[in-house]
């Protein structure tokens, strides 16, 4: 599928640290600073955005692959932002640069893969098993 993605582009998304992203809260660990699967979750979720203006109707992307380090600990109440970076386009496989960040400065960096997929289509192979 050639939908005219290039290399390069780049989109950033912020949250405001809540208690449901608290490691506490969603079992990860012992401790009530931003966890690393809601690291990951906003990793995913800008990668997401960041392509889905570029595809045609009736398609978007999955996540199959994500590899990180999560280095500093954020508390509650903070600002987290993640920039995410097209970095490789082949066919329906993308692939992202990620780096997360606090006030204070970066907090995580890694790559994600996505898959382009026709939505209906995903959804039916995936109920029918």
């Amino acid at each position: 599928m050639d939908i005219g993605l290039e290399k390069g582009i780049e989109r950033t998304e912020e949250i405001t640290v809540g208690e449901k992203d608290l490691a506490t809260v969603l079992g990860s660990g012992s401790v009530g600073v931003f966890s690393t699967p809601s690291m990951i979750a906003l990793m995913e979720r800008t990668s997401l955005l960041l392509v889905q203006q570029y595809l045609p109707e009736g398609h978007t992307t999955v996540g199959i692959e994500v590899s990180v380090k999560h280095i500093r600990a954020t508390p509650q109440g903070m600002k987290v932002s993640c920039r995410s970076k097209l970095v490789g386009v082949d066919g329906n496989k993308l692939s992202f640069e990620l780096e997360a960040s606090d006030e204070r400065g970066r907090i995580g960096e890694g790559s994600h893969v996505r898959y382009i997929v026709e939505t209906d289509r995903f959804v039916k192979k995936a109920k029918e098993g």
